[in-house]
């Protein structure tokens, strides 16, 4: 399996688990040109982002041309525990998708 693009952070504290992600992604919007060749550079972001713990999701993002190079998100949500597992679920605008996984410490 290739690795991941997704760096993730979770770290179970009291009844909540904070995590910390990045998604090293260039996220091209399409309206740029290439200086060297003078034709667009073809748009490729992520579109969607979600996070499942023990089946349920617990953090969800819809994104578009707007969002810069290596998205960095930071959210809290209830329960959790270490040695739980996140699942996350990435979608991009050229049509591929992936899972990736993270163990919360």
């Amino acid at each position: 399996m290739a690795k991941g693009i997704l760096k993730v952070k979770a770290k179970a504290a009291g009844d909540k688990t904070k995590v910390k992600l990045m998604a090293k992604h260039i996220m091209e919007t399409g309206l740029r040109t290439d200086k060297k060749t003078g034709e667009k550079i073809p748009e490729m972001y992520l579109k969607e982002l979600k996070v499942m713990h023990g089946g349920k999701e617990v953090f969800a993002a819809n994104m578009g041309t707007a969002v810069s190079k290596n998205p960095y998100f930071a959210f809290n949500f209830a329960g959790g525990a270490k040695g739980d597992e996140l699942t996350m679920t990435w979608v991009e605008s050229t049509g591929k998708t992936a899972t990736e996984t993270a163990k919360i410490k």
